[in-house]
């Protein structure tokens, strides 16, 4: 949409006649109040001294001669100035252009439209491509949101289908009305609550909106209690977890509860994807930038091109599992929010399927 007050290519050639004006404006001043008396002294000294009458008729016809010149002069400027004006303008205005096109195109959904990454300079250059990476981003946002929405809908599908087919059963009488009966259906919206739930957590802790109750935390102390607590749970599944920790009664600057249950989640996984017979390892380091706590096991591994993504919401490494085996695919990615409101970061490093998986998590000392 064009302003009603011209365009930045009208107010740029406006701005470039407005130099040229002024210019010979002030040219004229100058001349006219300095040159007809220095031509006077200089016409004194060659010749002697002149008449009056002799003086201004010398006077009026330098003047003349000064306003023909600026007056031919400053028309040649003035066309000169149109004419590279007009193509500078023509320069400058079209990546501006080219820009605003782009813009309007992902205002309208075209999360494709990209704009050349050189410019009219080094600024208009950099600001192309600042705008290709915004838009790559919001490409890459919106298909992240598609995704989670579809598999959103995947997860809700199926306990809402079991509810769903339990309801139809007990009303055409194929069910009994029995505890039994409404245990399963309370197994099945206890799978919802908890899903929402998860997305509720994960929301408020990547908005920066979760209820932290900050102080310090021991390092050991948080990764035993963590250890203790996946025991408990994962008695049964054959796996070992040792505990690798330094004894320098390090501490970080957190909510106990929420990095408690940002270790659980971790070990959790690694113990899922971790054969009978193997181990889970956590161990604990203090670096130069803060606490390093890892948490490594001896399990399937994650292949390379999985591994800048299993953070991602309802990302499952293995597309295949069901969340009854393969959990809601949202585990991994509340750790690293809760990581994220303490203001460390995490990430997964593996050699490949086979070799097993490290968590890295970084968290400032306190």
């Amino acid at each position: 949409m064009r302003s009603p007050r011209g365009g930045f290519g009208a107010r740029l050639a406006l701005s470039q006649l407005l130099t040229v004006a002024v210019g010979a404006s002030t040219l004229l001043v100058v001349a006219l109040g300095l040159a007809p008396g220095l031509f006077r002294a200089h016409v004194v000294d060659a010749v002697g001294p002149i008449s009056p009458e002799l003086a201004t008729h010398l006077d009026m016809a330098f003047a003349r001669a000064t306003l023909v010149s600026l007056a031919v002069a400053t028309t040649a400027a003035t066309i000169a100035a149109l004419g590279i004006g007009a193509f500078v303008t023509r320069r400058a205005v079209r990546p501006v252009r080219e820009l605003a096109r782009a813009a309007s195109a992902i205002a309208q959904g075209d999360f494709t439209a990209r704009v050349p990454e050189t410019g009219f300079g080094s600024e208009i250059a950099t600001l192309n491509h600042a705008f290709n990476q915004m838009a790559r981003e919001i490409a890459g946002t919106e298909r992240t949101r598609a995704e989670m929405l579809r598999d959103l809908a995947h997860e809700l599908r199926t306990p809402l289908t079991s509810v769903r087919g339990y309801h139809e059963a007990i009303a055409d009488g194929v069910l009994p009305a029995d505890d039994a009966t409404f245990a399963r259906v309370d197994g099945e919206l206890s799978r919802i609550e908890r899903l929402v739930e998860d997305l509720d957590t994960v929301s408020r802790a990547e908005e920066r909106r979760l209820d932290l109750r900050l102080r310090p935390v021991p390092v050991a102390d948080l990764i035993s209690s963590a250890a203790d607590s996946a025991a408990l749970s994962q008695q049964h599944t054959g796996v070992t977890v040792r505990l690798d920790l330094a004894n320098d009664g390090s501490q970080v600057w957190g909510d106990p509860d929420r990095l408690h249950e940002a270790l659980v989640n971790l070990i959790a996984n690694a113990v899922q994807h971790t054969p009978i017979g193997g181990t889970v390892t956590l161990s604990s380091r203090t670096t130069d930038s803060g606490v390093r706590i890892e948490v490594a096991d001896t399990g399937a591994g994650i292949a390379p091109e999985h591994l800048s993504r299993i953070f991602e919401r309802f990302y499952r490494v293995d597309s295949g599992r069901s969340r009854d085996t393969g959990g809601s695919g949202i585990g991994l990615t509340i750790t690293r929010a809760l990581i994220r409101a303490h203001g460390g970061h995490i990430r997964a490093q593996s050699a490949g399927l086979g070799h097993g998986t490290t968590f890295v998590i970084s968290l400032p000392r306190h």
